[in-house]
């Protein structure tokens, strides 16, 4: 039997792995990722990985992508996150931006753009001639301590009143596309782990941003691009998320495991390697992996084949693909802690990647994205209490 390929992205993410590794702990230290580490991810082709092809990317699906994001995040936490945060902003304002748009931001950049920012709308615009004045402040902007653009959820206003979406019942949510230059950076990332990631606070005052660099946040209709951008900015994150919590996950497996094999604790005649209580643990946490991992690339890649075929994104769809994400992330939470715990004090120490994984993966469940509301929402559609939500 023929083995599989390796694809281009897991290929791009492993040309890196040497950079990233010597670049962790700088990183950490900057608070952002560090010069040459971006220029690696650049030079790479990383950075543009995600985009539509006509801003220079190569439209993975979510196979690709899945083990793409947990090569990365196995490299490094910070890496792994900024994977999830920089690759779809950018790759969300090129696919669904209007052309004017797009050829002020993209085509006129020689779509070397990096982007980040917050999408929740914490912000408000009030209509005017050409666009939007827009005023807010936003949280935990990942990737924003390199990026060029900034992106800000906002709501839109006419007048003083909340512009309704399509339906009548909820307001629209919009994405301003703004330069850097034009964003005040509050900073405040002072956290307990993923420090690498320069994911500021920042606001904006009364900034006018045209029309033509803003989108949509529920788009589901790619001006650019095929079929993965149908499915629009919510399950593109959930799978980002879910993929990063893995690749933390697997990165503590394989070094607790290589641990064990070499050291001893005081008072043992043999190495941890050889107890059987470690033994049974590491079997059981690595199916668990195992489990996790399957489930989140059945419940994607299917998802992609019906959408690819033609099927409308429906609310029983985007649900799965939210359990997934979120059992996978506290599936991954656990086998961080159990390899935390079997480390001993190696797992304590500053500089060590087992240290990391463990501040990382727990700063990184802190996230309202795979939080429990996922699974309430989940189940009140089981039960048929709802017909739909905006949540999932």
């Amino acid at each position: 039997m023929n083995a599989i390929a390796p694809s281009q992205g897991l290929l791009m993410a492993r040309s890196i792995e040497d950079i990233a590794l010597a670049q962790a702990a700088p990183s950490e230290q900057n608070r952002t990722l560090t010069a040459p580490l971006v220029s690696a991810l650049w030079d790479s082709g990383l950075m543009q990985y995600m985009n539509p092809a006509e801003a220079g990317g190569s439209e993975p699906g979510y196979a690709e992508l899945i083990e793409t994001w947990i090569e990365m995040a196995r490299q490094d936490g910070s890496l792994g996150w900024i994977g999830i945060a920089n690759l779809p902003s950018a790759c969300f304002a090129a696919a669904y931006l209007p052309d004017e748009g797009f050829a002020e931001v993209f085509t006129a950049n020689d779509n070397r753009v990096t982007m980040a920012g917050q999408f929740f709308p914490n912000g408000t615009g009030e209509k005017e001639a050409g666009g939007y004045r827009v005023s807010g402040a936003w949280q935990f902007g990942s990737g924003s301590g390199h990026s060029e653009y900034i992106c800000a959820g906002f709501l839109p206003m006419d007048n003083g009143e909340m512009v309704m979406a399509e339906d009548g019942v909820m307001p629209l949510m919009s994405v301003a596309v703004v330069p850097r230059e034009e964003v005040t950076i509050t900073d405040g990332w002072h956290v307990q782990g993923l420090k690498g990631t320069g994911s500021y606070d920042y606001e904006m005052q009364d900034v006018f941003v045209p029309e033509a660099r803003t989108y949509p946040l529920f788009c589901r209709e790619p001006r650019r691009g095929g079929h993965m951008y149908r499915f629009g900015v919510m399950p593109l994150t959930a799978c980002g998320h879910a993929a990063w919590a893995l690749g933390v996950a697997r990165s503590a497996l394989d070094d607790v495991a290589e641990l064990a094999r070499e050291k001893t604790r005081m008072g043992d005649e043999s190495s941890i390697a050889h107890k059987a209580t470690f033994q049974r643990n590491l079997a059981h946490h690595e199916g668990m992996w195992r489990a996790a991992h399957r489930l989140v690339v059945d419940t994607f890649t299917a998802m992609e084949e019906r959408v690819r075929a033609g099927e409308e994104l429906d609310v029983r769809m985007r649900a799965d693909m939210r359990l997934a994400a979120t059992y996978a992330t506290e599936a991954s939470r656990e086998v961080v802690e159990f390899a935390h715990l079997a480390a001993g004090t190696a797992a304590i120490r500053e500089g060590s990647r087992l240290e990391r994984a463990f501040r990382d993966l727990y700063t990184g469940t802190q996230h309202a994205f795979i939080s429990e509301k996922t699974y309430i929402e989940a189940a009140r559609l089981m039960l048929g209490l709802i017909e739909d939500s905006t949540a999932l």
